[in-house]
Order: C-alpha cells, then sequence, then structure tokens
C-alpha cells in the first residue's frame, strides 16, 4: 500500500486538530462545501442543549426582541434540547437585559446551584446580547464574555465581538422564494437612503448620473422592490450603526438579484455566517473614499468580466440561510445555520460527566 507523501499527512493532521480549519472551494458559495454538509448532519443528530431555568428574581423569562423570540421558541420546540445535562452538548443562559450587579448576581447563582460552568469556567455555554456586557473585575462576567459563546445582533459594539467564538444572527425576514428570472435593464446601481445618508457625498455626485437611482427610503416597498429588481447592483453604507436595516436590505437584494455593494470605511468582522460562507463571492465591498468615476469603473467591470453572474447566482443560493421560518423551522434556515454556528464552537474537550 502507498504510504501518502508527508505534506498530505500534515494536512490531515491539521484537519482533524483544528475545527476552523477551512478548505476554500471557488466554485461555491461555502468555503468547505463537502465539510459543511457532512458536519450539518453530525449536528442535527448530535447537538443537544441544556436551559437553564430563567432567574430567580423574573416570574417570567422576558422576550428580548421579536428575531430573539424566534429563536427562543424555535430551541425549546426543537428536537436539540435535552433534560438530561450527561447528555448536554451545550448549556444555553436565558437571562433578559440585567444591570451588571445582578448580572454577576446570577451567574454566581449558576455556579452555586449547578454544577455546570466550572468544569469549563463558561466556555461550553452560550447566551443572547445585543448590548455591550461591560467591563467588570467581576470573576463570572469576566468568564462569560472570555469563554462563553454570544449570540449578538448585527452590528455588535465596537470591540465587544470576538469573531472565532460569537456568533451573530440574521433579523427577522421572510420572503419569497429567491429567483434568477428577470434581467436588469433599468439601472447600473440603486441606493435607498434615509437622512443619515443625506449628506454622503458620493450619494449627492450620483444623482444626477443616469445610470444610478438615488431614491428616498420613503418610497413604498412595492416601487422599491420594483427598483431592487431593475438595477444590477443595490447600494448600501455600513456605518456600524445601522445594522439590522443593511442586514434585511443585503437579504432582499440577494434575493431579488441584485448584487450588494457594501460601501464602508472599517473592517466588518460580524456579518452573520462570515465563518462558512464567502460574503466576497456575493457582495462587492469598497471604501467609503472611493470617487466616483473610480466606484462606477468597478461596478462596470464586475458586470462585464463575468464575475456578476456568478455573485447573482451563489447571492440567491445563500438566502435561505438568512430567513426564519417561523411556524416550523426548515433545514438550513436561520434557525438551523444558527445552531450550526453553535455547534463548530463546542468545545473540544471532553468533560468529566456531571455528578448530580
Amino acid at each position: 500500500m502507498a504510504i501518502p507523501p508527508p505534506h498530505s499527512l500534515l494536512f490531515i493532521f491539521l484537519l482533524l486538530l483544528h475545527p476552523f480549519f477551512i478548505i476554500c472551494d471557488s466554485k461555491t458559495l461555502y468555503f468547505s462545501k463537502s465539510t459543511f454538509f457532512l458536519d450539518y448532519q453530525k449536528m442535527v443528530t448530535n447537538l443537544k442543549v441544556f436551559i437553564y431555568p430563567p432567574p430567580p428574581q423574573t416570574q417570567k423569562f422576558e422576550k428580548i426582541n421579536s428575531t430573539y423570540s424566534i429563536f427562543y421558541d424555535s430551541l425549546l420546540s426543537s428536537d436539540f434540547i435535552t433534560h438530561n445535562p450527561n447528555q448536554a452538548t451545550l448549556f444555553f443562559i436565558p437571562f433578559p437585559p440585567l444591570p451588571r450587579r445582578f448580572l454577576a448576581g446570577h451567574l454566581e447563582y449558576l455556579r452555586a446551584f449547578y454544577p455546570y460552568w466550572n468544569p469549563s469556567l463558561g466556555a461550553d455555554h452560550f447566551y443572547f446580547s445585543c448590548n455591550e456586557v461591560g467591563p467588570s473585575f467581576n470573576r463570572e462576567i469576566l468568564e462569560l464574555k472570555k469563554n462563553s459563546i454570544r449570540i449578538s445582533c448585527f452590528p455588535s459594539p465596537a470591540r465587544e465581538f470576538i469573531p472565532h467564538k460569537d456568533i451573530t444572527f440574521s433579523p427577522l425576514l421572510s420572503l419569497p422564494r429567491a429567483s434568477l428570472e428577470g434581467v436588469p435593464t433599468r439601472f447600473l446601481g440603486y441606493w435607498r437612503f434615509n437622512k443619515v445618508h443625506s449628506n454622503v457625498k458620493l450619494i449627492n455626485e450620483l444623482r444626477d448620473d443616469v445610470d444610478f437611482l438615488i431614491e428616498s427610503e420613503l418610497s413604498n416597498e412595492g416601487e422599491y422592490l420594483e427598483s431592487v429588481k431593475g438595477s444590477y447592483f443595490c447600494l448600501f453604507i455600513y456605518n456600524g450603526s445601522n445594522g439590522e436595516g443593511l442586514m434585511k436590505g443585503l437579504t432582499i437584494a440577494l434575493a431579488h438579484s441584485c448584487v450588494p455593494v457594501v460601501i464602508t470605511d472599517r473592517p466588518i468582522q460580524d456579518l452573520p455566517l462570515m465563518d462558512l460562507i464567502k460574503w466576497s463571492e456575493i457582495a462587492l465591498f469598497v471604501g467609503s473614499n472611493m470617487g466616483v468615476d473610480e466606484f462606477k469603473s468597478a461596478l462596470t467591470d464586475t458586470r462585464e468580466n463575468g464575475a456578476y453572474i456568478k455573485m447573482k447566482r451563489l447571492g440567491v443560493e445563500a438566502v435561505h440561510h438568512f430567513l426564519w421560518n417561523e411556524s416550523s423551522p426548515q433545514p438550513y434556515d436561520a434557525f438551523h445555520m444558527l445552531m450550526y454556528q453553535l455547534w463548530i464552537r463546542r468545545h473540544a474537550i471532553k468533560y468529566a460527566t456531571w455528578k448530580l
């Protein structure tokens, strides 16, 4: 039997050693399509979540926002739940928004009355928080921020998101079936802006360009969708504070075959599914200081060099990963993709069996 060359053995060793070791496949939406689909099936079979009771100071769990409510209800009714902590892969802490001193007290309560936190110092726990937990010298809060998996809104507060550990969920959005039908015939680019963007230099310079449609967000939804469908590219500004609206806009654009162009002056590390899908294959990311001629040339070149057709196809393929099915979660939808991200972040060490 032939012995694999040393570099092949090293490759196999690294793949087994590191759960985030990724093979790039330039023909697909995913960093590694075969690895993703195989590991997803393992997740469906093996992932088990134990949910702590709500904090004793709250008689009823306060649902934080509509998307989180859908996630929480979907989790409770899913096959991922276990009432036996010996079977748990991960532990979920469902606390409502709490002042820091109450949060510390709640974590101390969990540490005192449940034996599940200490063996991993919270590394196999996850929680939801759209707001900054805040600096603290309290042991429990430090461990929560450093070790536990945080499910975060997009965008996360500055310096609060840890890409290899934390997760961004997709905002609540339902769309008709995504389609590649139709060919844009009206505009090279479409921009729907609000008052925050009214003074952006690039917008004002594009207003008089016949290849671009710039309109207020006050336009009705029917006209908005027609503008999206009639444009090659849909333009968005990322400024660190318009996350939910940006993510909804990106998903609508992808669903209607309008390639998103995100204009930003900073790196974006917390888009949903950034460790699973290649965002650079479905959207353009350009600097905010780009001039009109350079900007227009970049869009025209993308449209004419064949990349545009590929981006449209992969964008439509990605849409169902961002959609929430409220009544009944479906395979590979937003709920299951969030659970898969938890799965690939599970701690690699097998801890001792809990003694109750």
